[in-house]
């Protein structure tokens, strides 16, 4: 056990930094431009589209390669907009906000809004908790080079992506009982992951390509596995101090690159996320400007690039670490 996780949620210290903003400051971060929400939603589904298309009109194994990356990456960048609608900043109307994150967000990646609403709340208000629903996700790291490496072939091979497929299934028809048995949220999850996926196949087919939506299908198996678990190590793993909210989560400083692959929708402000989580994703980036600008972040638990990252996830001593061990496949929602 994580000596981490013995903090009581109301020892958790937070400093008012708050006061280095204005009430107006903090309204402008907090307010939504609908047009903006839209434009994310469209474009994850336009790099969708066009890297099926890539496909459809030069197949080759490089534009199959990079088509399974880039969809990949969309399948998260759509499980990263369902995360805003469940805090109502993804679109001021709320029930916009939950149409959209629900059948445009949520389903298509065989998740479901509403559950995940309430699951979500738990984590922010025991952050670093025993009581911390995400903890298993972070508690496993670091490790060594070699169990990362592990890691990256079980998801980039399927075999992550097959044991979650396989645990959801089971769970979605009522195979498994308990905690991890089925709700109301897992039957809406599978009927939409249904007819979302129903609906992209069908929408293939009548432009003659149903043979593309198996890219989506590898891709959520393999690439989508992958950044899944690279965004989970970035966000809360290998932290300094569980009662600090500046040490607690981590921010990533995304290249373009990056961004396109590993971190879409601004996700690698997280940091800026737990300070204030009703601040849609694009102004985070302003607001890890102004944060920096006025001191508030020296000291904080903020990475130059993924490939920090991952060193520091895989510095753990050689030979301490045993394969197959810290799988993420089970959690109730991995992709967050």
């Amino acid at each position: 056990m994580s000596p981490y996780t013995t903090a009581p949620a109301e020892r958790l210290q937070s400093w008012n930094w708050r006061q280095t903003f204005s009430k107006r400051e903090l309204a402008s971060l907090r307010e939504m431009e609908d047009w903006r929400s839209w434009a994310s939603v469209l474009l994850d589904w336009g790099i969708v589209f066009a890297a099926m298309a890539s496909v459809a009109v030069w197949p080759n194994p490089l534009s199959i390669l990079l088509a399974l990356f880039l969809i990949g990456a969309r399948q998260l960048g759509l499980a990263v907009l369902m995360h805003e609608a469940s805090h109502f900043a993804l679109f001021s109307d709320k029930r916009t906000n939950d149409r959209v994150g629900t059948w445009l967000c949520a389903y298509p990646v065989w998740s479901d809004l509403l559950a995940y609403r309430k699951y979500h709340m738990g984590h922010h208000a025991r952050t670093w908790t025993r009581d911390d629903p995400d903890l298993a996700l972070a508690t496993p790291f670091p490790v060594t080079r070699e169990s990362l490496r592990r890691k990256i072939w079980r998801d980039l091979s399927g075999q992550t992506g097959w044991k979650r497929v396989k645990f959801t299934l089971q769970r979605d028809l009522g195979l498994r009982k308990g905690k991890m048995g089925r709700t109301d949220g897992t039957a809406r999850a599978f009927r939409g992951m249904l007819v979302s996926n129903g609906v992209l196949l069908g929408g293939l087919a009548l432009v003659g390509h149903a043979e593309l939506y198996l890219l989506w299908v590898v891709a959520f198996l393999t690439t989508n596995m992958l950044v899944t678990r690279i965004r989970a190590i970035a966000e809360h793993s290998m932290i300094t101090d569980p009662s600090s909210p500046f040490q607690n989560t981590r921010t990533t400083l995304a290249s373009p690159v990056e961004r396109l692959f590993i971190a879409p929708n601004r996700v690698n402000y997280h940091l800026e996320h737990h300070l204030l989580m009703t601040v849609p994703h694009y102004k985070l980036a302003k607001m890890h400007g102004l944060l920096e600008e006025r001191g508030v972040l020296d000291g904080a638990n903020v990475a130059r690039g993924y490939r920090e990252v991952l060193q520091l996830a895989s510095s753990k001593g050689r030979g301490r670490d045993a394969p197959g061990a810290h799988t993420s496949a089970e959690h109730p929602y991995p992709f967050m």
